[in-house]
């Protein structure tokens, strides 16, 4: 391999490799989330022993034991409600399997849950070790939702400087794009990781280029190298052979790190067919405006990004185009300009249009957020049924609850279902059905009434989700049980937006 000026690679790489955000930038105790998390637990229907009381923990960013590190959170129980005892009754292999069956696109209240259940604070499963499995499937879930802040945040109020956590927090930084520090780390003490691709990145993005070398060609030469990965590293530690990197075919398995390699080499690899994580790359201010809003829909969809910046987004510069996304963009412009003149005949001329673009882009939660409260103070005859299923699919839902016009019995059951008392004589179909017989309900479904009584609070919790879910896409009957379950631990409001949702978007 032909050897190059080191200086000559730093002068290639782009320039936002060098930006870095400050350690835990997001500060979760003071700043509103980043994500979307459920409101808070409110005094449980029936308290079982588990759920008594609360305690809100002090927290110190320093490096932990693999088992301390497990019971790291971003949210204390006084901001969730949820017990310290979340998970200590359930064993740790219970609680993964259950992460690792979660929905990929739950309902948007549902996935507001996940993310307070993935960053509450609590006490590990009783047989944490210190492998900090728990804290790495929970990393991985958030990262797999588009949630690349909120996990690099988790991963580094655990503490970062050991092997136990290096790799997942390299991860997420390459994701991010400020990998620096990590790298600075590991060149400091290579025994944090045992990757050898990340060891000769990190050599070369700290300056020390022979090291990079030799570590690159023996590791290639005893096959320690993924091929995908080493044909890039070499490029990386050679850019004179980007001739030859034409002819490379394109990779199989893209991580965070090949990714990286790829943007360094002048070959970026575009986000939209790989998974939702790598959208988060996409929002760095490094890409063209298209990208940006397409990586911001992805990430919106489940929540992992806030609905003001989307906003902020889509009304940031005048599309240059039409068809497709821009003809969104350009709707939800010149609906919030409508919104911001207060004109009444504007705003109803703009609405159906941008509702229809916003639902069809699977973003209805995230527009009624943005717009349901203020929608409600307008006059707009002819649209009162949007503005009313608006309304009850904002966060301000109870309070909108009452139809705006001459109710029909689905706006009735609707209007039962927000305030918490739907009336069962007005339920028709069988969801409508099951619905009711939940709100009804005072106890715990049989096949979660067991773990609840063991103290299996954030287990049973996650099987309710995937339950619901499956209930949704019509693979069991599960959704009155599940969701009986949701309002007798407490998660009335959870259950309450759960059902709206069933019952106003179409399965996803």
């Amino acid at each position: 391999m032909r050897r190059s000026n080191p200086w000559l690679i730093f002068a290639c790489l782009p320039v936002f490799a060098w930006a870095e955000d400050p350690l835990s930038a997001i500060d979760w105790l003071k700043e509103p989330p980043p994500i979307t998390v459920a409101q808070p637990l409110i005094e449980p229907i029936g308290e079982p022993k588990a759920f008594q009381g609360t305690h809100v923990p002090s927290v110190d960013v320093t490096p932990l034991g693999g088992a301390r590190a497990d019971a790291v959170g971003l949210l204390p129980s006084g901001t969730t409600g949820l017990p310290l005892s979340l998970w200590e009754s359930s064993t740790t292999q219970e609680v993964i399997e259950r992460i690792e069956r979660l929905p990929h696109m739950p309902l948007p209240a549902l996935q507001a849950l996940i993310y307070t259940l993935l960053l509450a604070e609590a006490d590990p499963p009783s047989d944490t070790a210190e492998n900090a499995r728990f804290l790495h499937a929970r990393v991985d879930a958030l990262q797999h939702y588009g949630a690349v802040d909120a996990a690099l945040s988790l991963v580094e109020r655990a503490g970062t400087e050991t092997s136990i956590l290096f790799d997942d927090w390299m991860r997420l930084s390459l994701l991010r794009g400020t990998e620096q520090k990590a790298c600075r780390l590991l060149s400091d003490n290579p025994m944090l990781s045992d990757s050898y691709e990340t060891r000769v990145f990190c050599l070369v993005r700290t300056g020390d280029w022979p090291t990079a070398a030799l570590i690159y060609d023996t590791a290639a030469i005893t096959g320690n190298l993924d091929p995908d990965t080493a044909d890039q590293l070499a490029l990386f530690l050679d850019p004179e052979l980007a001739e030859d990197a034409l002819d490379l075919p394109p990779p199989r398995n893209v991580t965070p790190l090949l990714f990286r390699l790829h943007e360094a080499n002048g070959s970026p690899l575009p986000t939209r067919p790989l998974p939702r994580e790598f959208a988060a790359a996409d929002l760095r201010g490094t890409m063209g405006w298209r990208a940006e809003i397409e990586a911001a829909e992805r990430l919106a969809r489940t929540g992992a990004l806030p609905a003001n910046r989307l906003l902020g987004l889509y009304t940031s510069r005048r599309p240059a185009a039409s068809g497709g996304i821009w003809d969104r963009v350009a709707a939800l412009q010149e609906f919030d300009r409508a919104m911001l003149s207060g004109d009444d005949v504007r705003i109803a001329a703009a609405l159906p249009d941008t509702w229809n673009d916003m639902k069809s882009a699977g973003l209805s939660v995230v527009f009624a957020t943005l717009f349901g409260e203020r929608l409600a103070r307008h006059n707009l005859p002819g649209l009162d049924g949007t503005v009313y299923e608006i309304g009850l699919l904002s966060p301000s839902y109870e309070a909108l609850s009452t139809p705006r016009d001459t109710p029909t019995r689905h706006a009735r059951f609707l209007e039962g279902v927000a305030l918490g008392q739907p009336d069962a004589s007005l339920a028709q179909t069988a969801t409508e059905q099951a619905i009711a017989r939940a709100f009804d309900a005072t106890a715990p479904a049989r096949k979660y009434a067991e773990p609840l009584s063991e103290g299996k609070l954030g287990q049973t919790i996650l099987d309710v989700i995937t339950d619901l879910n499956r209930s949704v896409l019509g693979q069991s009957g599960q959704i009155d049980s599940a969701l009986a379950t949701l309002r007798f631990v407490g998660l009335e409001d959870v259950a309450r937006q759960t059902a709206l949702q069933i019952l106003l978007l179409p399965p996803s």
